[in-house]
């Protein structure tokens, strides 16, 4: 195989981008799909692709460069034989190599470079980013992205999908001798103005009206699932946590979906509301009344 650099086309310090760029650009220029019957392109497209797999490998790429490996990536025979005072001559002693050794080492290279030659890499992983929407994460849905080569690839977004984590396709990355390497998905999933996610629950700030929360009352209250109806009990509190059993979210292979849980937020009408001001006068009115009474009776005169 001819040198990986000159099959490349980059310099012997060239950095990893550029390494990786300029076998991107051969690699679609010679796919096979682009050259159907075209040997000497599909040969072109295999040396390219070997070359990547060697130099695209920095552990790789610099034994190569240190000559302990070929531009095939085999390991060279490496020979060891000293002499008196040292590790063998002919017929070594205590401590030296034999022609045994020697022998040994030899058929031991020649077995382990044809074990690597019996399982030659796939070729690199592709990376991918992908943004969806809360819900779409917390229900499941598919997206479509578009390979390097231009095909379009459907990627299943599993119910339940954390945001950060990645999706592996196999076989859907860079060409390589013993095939393509995989194609890694990383979904960022986009917030939401209404449900926050704390691992597999939903939490959500419901303003409540003064009078809903004073006498209670039955209004709609939307879930990752739909709108459903929730009781509100006669004086609900401003803070108040109210729980929908499993209406939160369902990971794969958990048996059961997490709960939603209310936060109720008291609001007052805006601009205010002249009756309600007047009827809470009255009532502040009283309250106090009440409280100096009570404080009145509980005073007795000094002796």
């Amino acid at each position: 195989m001819r040198d990986p650099y000159t099959v490349l086309g980059v310099a012997r310090d060239a950095s990893e981008s550029e390494i990786k760029k300029a076998y991107h650009r051969l690699a679609k220029e010679l796919h096979p799909d682009l050259n159907p019957d075209d040997a000497a392109v599909a040969d072109r497209f295999k040396e390219v692709s070997a070359a990547n797999s060697l130099l695209g490998d920095p552990a790789m790429r610099k034994r190569f460069d240190n000559g302990e490996i070929g531009a095939d990536g085999q390991e060279k025979a490496r020979y060891r034989y000293e002499y008196a005072g040292g590790r063998g001559g002919p017929g070594a002693g205590a401590g030296g190599y034999s022609s045994d050794d020697i022998f040994g080492e030899f058929f031991s290279n020649m077995r382990g470079a044809r074990a690597r030659q019996a399982a030659p890499q796939k070729g690199p992983d592709r990376s991918y980013k992908i943004a969806v929407e809360f819900l779409d994460a917390a229900k499941g849905s598919t997206r479509r992205i578009t390979l390097p080569d231009g095909k379009m690839l459907d990627v299943r977004i599993p119910a339940g999908m954390v945001d950060g984590k990645q999706i592996r396709l196999r076989g859907q990355g860079d060409p390589g001798p013993a095939g393509p390497g995989d194609a890694l998905v990383e979904v960022n999933v986009r917030s939401h103005p209404k449900f926050r996610r704390e691992e597999s629950d939903i939490h959500m700030d419901l303003p409540l009206a003064l009078a809903d929360a004073v006498l209670g009352a039955k209004i709609e209250v939307p879930t990752i699932d739909g709108p459903v109806t929730m009781t509100i009990p006669k004086g609900a509190n401003n803070g108040q946590v109210l729980r929908l059993k499993a209406k939160g979210i369902k990971p794969p292979k958990a048996t059961e979906a997490g709960n939603q849980y209310i936060h109720l937020q008291l609001t007052l009408p805006e601009p205010p509301d002249p009756e309600l001001t007047a009827l809470l006068e009255q009532w502040a009115a009283k309250q106090t009344q009440a409280t100096q009474d009570q404080t009145g009776d509980q005073t007795t005169d000094p002796e």
